[in-house]
């Protein structure tokens, strides 16, 4: 791919489009709730994750967040913030949090984009950035369920779920 194609790839509009049209690639259903907003749906193993991406162009700032769909009642709260500790001390890209308002467990990840360097958001970024995120709600969705439904320690339920297998079964 020569450099003026690159470049056009990184100029067809502003980080949302972008994921837009790498949603759509994928067969996610998706739609623009906002100017600097777009909220896809993407299928998992465990769970039907809402993804979004919210565009900051004001601080050239990309926030994506992945909503596992995970609800945490009061009484559950203070295992699932030490859970959230042990595994964010795993992650080299985002984070999960849990809002305290709603208790909803959301993994998030932001990226400076400058787009005064004509450097806005790639298809692989936008694939990158989506990826992990589906990926590490994927990896960690049964240690949430181990302390909510489980009754498990948040130590005992990354020790359960993380459990690498060798072979088929």
């Amino acid at each position: 791919m020569s450099e003026e194609q690159v470049t056009e790839e990184r100029d067809d509009g502003a980080p949302i489009e972008v994921l837009e049209q790498y949603f759509e690639a994928r067969g996610w259903a998706c739609e623009r709730t906002g100017e600097g907003e777009i909220v896809a749906s993407a299928t998992g193993s465990w769970a039907q994750y809402e993804l979004r991406g919210v565009w900051r162009p004001e601080d050239q700032v990309l926030q994506f967040l992945a909503f596992p769909d995970i609800k945490v009642a009061a009484e559950k709260r203070s295992a699932i913030f030490e859970a959230l500790s042990l595994i964010n001390e795993q992650l080299w890209l985002g984070h999960f949090e849990m809002w305290s308002g709603s208790g909803l467990v959301v993994f998030r990840h932001s990226t400076i984009l400058d787009a005064r360097e004509d450097e806005g958001l790639s298809l692989e970024q936008a694939e990158a950035i989506a990826e992990a995120a589906v990926e590490e709600c994927e990896r960690f969705y049964p240690v949430f369920q181990f302390v909510l439904w489980g009754g498990k320690a948040p130590g005992e339920a990354i020790a359960a779920a993380l459990i690498d297998t060798h072979g088929e079964a």
